[in-house]
């Protein structure tokens, strides 16, 4: 059984960081695609960056160049390194991710494309 469990969110004022973890157990396989995802109070969820083991990354536009998406296989882990953040990034993010998959789908609009996700960790950023 597939588990994938989230941490690292929290409170920091607008222009700080913070760094989001997500521990996947219980998958095998050597191809896969993990992906981060956030919805605010009120928004439809919506998709932030995914990444292949094989190494490929790709970002939503209001995170490009603040955000970095990293894997360690190692570890089975997968990580959100976010600078520069804004109160419009509070929101609870999730982590997602199906093995045997040659690619990551697009950021948008993909979320019935995973099969795991996470519960959960919110970030909330103040002004």
């Amino acid at each position: 059984q597939v588990q994938l469990v989230e941490s690292g969110g929290g409170s920091v004022q607008a222009g700080g960081s913070l760094r989001l973890s997500c521990a996947a157990s219980g998958a095998t396989g050597s191809t896969y695609c993990m992906g981060w995802f956030r919805q605010a109070p009120g928004k439809e969820r919506e998709g932030v960056a995914n990444r292949h083991s094989d190494g490929t990354s790709k970002y939503a536009d209001s995170v490009k160049g603040r955000f970095t998406i990293s894997l360690d296989k190692a570890k089975n882990t997968l990580y959100l390194q976010m600078n520069s953040l804004k109160p419009e990034d509070t929101a609870m993010y999730d982590c997602a991710a199906s093995w045997s998959v040659w690619s990551c789908p697009r950021v948008t609009g993909a979320q019935s494309w995973y099969t795991y996700w996470g519960q959960g960790t919110q970030v909330t950023v103040s002004s």
